[in-house]
């Protein structure tokens, strides 16, 4: 476990496998945070390792970018197949114009393939959430969770390497935004919790 010197709550975890994995708390958390709602701010971070959520967004965000690359190349391959099949001189993109076709394509898939790779971000977060409500109790995640909602709107001081495993976002509104938004907002979070355990 680690602390890092952040007057923000957050926390988040590292590591490419489960016995090299790092956990670590912001010292803002530390000092604002009851004793159970930060064990349950460690064991979200915790449900993160053990479900080795670090590894697969990074291999999902590798596959994912493979297939826009592929897939550029074979919308740029067919384009210039169409245009030299209509012209009569069987001309066709050319070097350029197979490039600008190519990058127009990466652009469309890569906003297609964000998306993606952010609705599974999203979704790891709901698992790591219930690995916390397991590891320390329901009302604990909850109350960690409403109190960082508290502070969303404070400007977020983690450098930029470590946001991707960081507990807390600023809340997202519009359809845009949470399309492209690596964490769900705080609120919906705290009702899966709620819902999960009324069920139970």
């Amino acid at each position: 476990m680690g602390i890092f010197p952040a007057q923000q709550s957050n926390a988040f975890a590292t590591g490419w496998n489960k016995d090299d994995a790092l956990v670590a708390v912001s010292a803002g958390l530390l000092n604002r945070m009851r004793p159970e709602e930060v064990r349950a701010v460690l064991a979200h971070e915790i449900g993160h390792v053990a479900n080795g959520d670090m590894v697969t967004l990074a291999l999902i965000q590798g596959v994912v970018n493979t297939f826009v690359m592929f897939f550029a190349r074979v919308v740029a391959h067919l384009v210039d197949n169409f245009l030299r099949s209509r012209s009569e001189g069987g001309g066709g993109l050319g070097f350029m114009g197979y490039f600008a076709v190519v990058m127009v394509a990466e652009i469309v898939f890569g906003l297609l393939a964000s998306a993606i790779v952010a609705w599974f971000s999203r979704y790891r977060e709901y698992r790591a959430d219930e690995a916390g409500a397991r590891l320390a109790g329901t009302n604990a995640m909850v109350s960690a969770l409403a109190r960082l909602k508290t502070e969303t709107e404070m400007p977020d001081q983690m450098p930029d390497t470590l946001r991707a495993m960081a507990i807390t976002k600023g809340q997202t509104r519009s359809l845009v935004e949470k399309m492209f938004a690596s964490h769900p907002p705080l609120d919906e979070r705290i009702r899966a919790l709620k819902e999960a355990a009324y069920r139970q």
